[in-house]
């Protein structure tokens, strides 16, 4: 038996001081009532105790999108590094994406991940399987396969299933089980047109490396050019994700199964999962179990296009204008975006100079959600509680994100007001790149419990 006392307790519904009681792995009772520890250790003998000293006390946090690169990829990171990142962070569980090396495409490779991840005793991994064999586009065999409740989302993350067909098969295969299909919205041509212009100019920038002699005039007219050619790659982007998140909600409408939108980050892809979401709840899409929700990412609600050169933040999809930030943000305050995920992507520091897309992510989601929604938007504790626990912990079926009675005593510990400054070095991700380096952000995670067992 666990008794964590002297605490603040916040989740989704509630919020006040008082103590939780664990035992056998999920949350006994709680009080909200201030008992000193004389007490407690009479009404609860032979329990270990934990002083929150004030501070708070909320459900652990769920990560719906994460990349920890194993198998196959592991000099960014593996399941070892990637589940002490989560823990550290304050996740009790994380949803991990397919395209490792070679793609996770079968429930025995997904296994695999998720046998060795619970070796370690710490985070929670659920691994997603690919939509298609292989990311091939065109075989869902693979999915007959699975069960729900050992795999409840499939997703062709870093891509887009471009055949409509192809894509719509896998949603009847999905809905038929009740699995989430979580789109990484990108139109295949678009990207591919993207890319080349990012690479034309990546190209031109590793010949330009600096040997340590001044900057040129030219030099300096080459990095604007560089800057506004890379822009209007993220606009062909913008393009490329539009389109494609209209594809996939109107497919899953006529498939009749839950779609997730991944990463979420423009105004127009957010208007749409908004009239989506509407349609449903006005009884407008028939009963044939369609639903959406959506996640957005703390770099498009933290960033925007003017915090630096593109390079710096080179993502997929690309942190946008700051119209896009404004929208994500207003989405996570109406309910359009369901929930908080990274798409934490770590590379090593080669493959990030050479623009490799995405970065490290996880270990300050929270402090840069708290900083930017809490302190500056004024979102309440609680309804951050709801889109980084409750929420997502909704949509994957799962016991936990609350604090109450009969729950997974999955639950962090937060210092709300602390103040500090990244420093990626001392991340416990294999992925030290972030353009939040050297920032000031509020709020820190002190400790993790899960299954009534103090992790750290």
């Amino acid at each position: 038996m666990l008794v964590v006392y002297n605490a603040e307790i916040i989740d989704k519904n509630n919020a006040g001081k008082g103590y939780i009681v664990c035992d056998e792995g999920k949350i006994l009772d709680v009080q909200y009532d201030l008992v000193d520890r004389i007490q407690l250790e009479k009404q609860f003998p032979g329990a270990q105790f934990i002083d929150a000293n004030g501070k708070t006390v909320m459900p652990a946090f769920i990560d719906m999108h994460v990349h920890f690169r194993d198998p196959g990829l592991t000099q960014k990171e593996d399941i070892v590094s990637g589940v002490q990142a989560a823990s550290h962070a304050g996740f009790g569980t994380v949803v991990c994406m397919p395209n490792t090396k070679p793609v996770c495409s079968s429930v025995e490779q997904a296994r695999d991940v998720m046998e060795r991840a619970g070796r370690q005793n710490a985070t929670k991994v659920f691994q997603t399987v690919s939509i298609t064999c292989g990311f091939e586009g065109n075989s869902t065999a693979h999915l007959d396969e699975i069960d729900v409740k050992e795999i409840p989302v499939i997703t062709e993350d870093g891509f887009d299933v471009e055949d409509s067909a192809v894509m719509l098969e896998a949603m009847y295969k999905a809905a038929k089980k009740g699995i989430v299909v979580s789109c990484h919205c990108e139109d295949k041509g678009l990207s591919k047109k993207a890319k080349v212009l990012r690479q034309n100019e990546l190209t031109a920038r590793a010949a330009r490396r600096d040997h340590g002699e001044p900057l040129t005039a030219q030099m300096k007219e080459d990095e604007s050019h560089m800057q506004e050619n890379l822009l209007y790659a993220n606009e062909v982007l913008r393009l490329a994700e539009d389109t494609a998140t209209y594809r996939n909600i109107e497919l899953a409408k006529l498939a009749g199964c839950k779609i997730h939108i991944a990463h979420c980050s423009t105004v127009e892809s957010l208007e749409c999962v908004r009239r989506a979401k509407k349609a449903v709840s006005e009884g407008k899409t028939g009963s044939n179990g369609f639903a959406v929700t959506c996640e957005v990412t703390p770099h498009h609600f933290g960033l925007n296009e003017n915090c630096g050169p593109v390079i710096d933040t080179l993502v997929n999809p690309p942190v946008r204008p700051e119209n896009d930030r404004r929208a994500v943000i207003q989405a996570l305050k109406d309910g359009t975006a369901d929930c908080i995920s990274t798409d934490h992507a770590p590379h090593t520091a080669e493959d990030k100079f050479n623009g490799a897309p995405g970065f490290t992510g996880i270990e300050l989601s929270y402090a840069v959600a708290n900083t930017v929604l809490v302190k500056e938007e004024g979102f309440s504790r609680q309804k951050l509680s709801s889109i980084m626990s409750a929420n997502p912990a909704e949509i994957l079926g799962l016991n936990k994100g609350l604090v109450q009675k009969g729950m997974d005593a999955d639950l962090v510990l937060v210092d709300t007001e602390k103040e500090w400054v990244v420093d990626s070095s001392k991340f416990y991700s294999k992925g030290k790149y972030t353009p939040f380096n050297g920032k000031k952000l509020i709020g820190k995670v002190e400790g993790l419990i899960l299954g009534g067992n103090k992790i750290w």
